[in-house]
């Protein structure tokens, strides 16, 4: 079985009641919401990686004001009948964020084809992976260990 570690970053900006939030598309057609962030590069560090990663989504530039957690989720996935099954240990970071400057504009050729502000009350009725409600709550919570309790993603 192939194993597979990702580790990334992302940041939870908010201001005025509303959390910045890029479009992505999602498993099995349609469009999901997800925090924006991203894969470190080899050698990259955290911080940088969650600055780059805001630029390239939102077109801000961001500064991390606090680290708020990180969130370790393992799972198996079975894939088609070429690659098999994957053995995949996700590791994400995740930074508050404060925006010192850009413009929101949509990502071009990316992962994620839309950036938009959302306000925070209306995010449990967006279609969204779940890390922006484990980001969120750590966020609201900040607890002293950087984790949160939360059923596994599917």
């Amino acid at each position: 079985m192939r194993k597979n570690l990702r580790v990334a970053a992302y940041a939870v900006c908010v201001r005025d009641g509303q959390v910045l939030l890029a479009r992505s598309p999602a498993d099995g057609g349609g469009f999901e919401w997800v925090l924006p962030g991203g894969g470190m590069e080899h050698g990259e560090d955290p911080l940088d990686t969650v600055v780059r990663e805001l630029a390239e989504e939102t077109g801000y530039r961001v500064e991390a004001t606090g680290l708020l957690g990180i969130d370790s989720r393992h799972h198996v996935f079975a894939r088609d009948g070429l690659t098999g099954p994957v053995d995949h240990h996700g590791v994400r970071i995740v930074y508050e964020g404060r925006i010192v400057g850009g413009e929101l504009r949509n990502e071009v050729g990316g992962s994620t084809d839309m950036a938009a502000w959302h306000d925070l009350d209306a995010v449990t009725g967006l279609p969204r992976v779940g890390l922006i409600d484990i980001a969120l709550t750590l966020w609201r919570e900040r607890p002293v260990s950087g984790r949160v309790s939360v059923p596994d993603e599917a």
